[in-house]
């Protein structure tokens, strides 16, 4: 078990072998991906397979040389698993840190984000704004890595991060606890003509195409951030930190 670089880049806690991996099912170690040597399927195999689909563990089926490049090596006898560095949280755990606080829920809602570095600013900045936690999706999207974490600069100690697998439908259920969503859109309202106080989740997307239609589809209104240059949009976790600060600015209004 060690330390790594996965696909993205991003470190992430490589675990190879099949008892270890087996083992950290068992202990209820996060699984954010589980690789499995392609045509070979006996028994301890379809025991981890197994542990795996209980979970919310990606399963990927790769070659055996993939794997040597995880494992260093051939010692991975057809199995590696990629932990995440930090555990994560679940939504109730985000509202109940709402709820201790005696605040209306602020929520940062991430659609797809797949930089390590833009998460990590974004969970700092969720941090430093008050707001009670952040929610990432299960696939297409970075977790919470090595990379992560340094990158919060050890705000992920702090701030909870729910991974779910549908955030659509994660939306439609926040809503019925009255929470209010905002996506992030050039599309949308300047952000200064927007309500954004009370309970309010703060949608941003991914750093090449946004968010998705879905998603998009099931927010309460859409804003905008203005932007007077050349170039048609921010980073994706300058976004974040610029909304996240307007909400804290009205928030702040509202209670004088």
């Amino acid at each position: 078990m060690k330390e790594k670089y996965n696909d993205n880049e991003e470190t992430s806690l490589v675990i190879y072998g099949r008892n270890a991996v087996l083992e950290a099912f068992r202990s209820d170690r996060t699984i954010d991906r589980l690789y499995v040597q392609e045509g070979v399927a006996d028994g301890t195999l379809q025991s981890i397979l197994r542990a795996a689909k209980k979970t919310d563990t990606i399963i990927s089926f790769v070659s055996k040389d993939r794997l040597n490049k995880y494992a260093e090596g051939d010692k991975h006898q057809g199995v590696v698993a990629m932990a995440a560095a930090y555990d994560y949280a679940e939504v109730d755990d985000i509202l109940n840190a709402a709820s201790k606080k005696g605040e209306p829920p602020f929520i940062i809602v991430l659609d797809d984000i797949e930089d390590p570095h833009n998460l990590g600013a974004i969970i700092r900045t969720a941090n430093q704004a008050g707001a009670h936690g952040v929610i990432i999706p299960k696939r297409h999207a970075v977790g919470l890595t090595a990379t992560v974490a340094r990158t919060s600069a050890g705000a992920i100690n702090y701030t909870p991060v729910a991974k779910v697998t549908n955030i659509s439908r994660t939306i439609d259920e926040l809503k019925e606890k009255g929470i209010w969503f905002a996506c992030a859109d050039m599309s949308g309202e300047l952000m200064y003509n927007c309500n954004l106080t009370g309970a309010i989740g703060l949608v941003i997307g991914s750093e090449g195409s946004g968010v998705s239609r879905l998603v998009k589809e099931k927010c309460d209104f859409v804003v905008r951030v203005p932007m007077f240059g050349q170039i048609d949009s921010l980073n994706a976790s300058v976004a974040a930190g610029v909304l996240a600060y307007e909400i804290v600015r009205q928030r702040l209004n509202t209670n004088k």
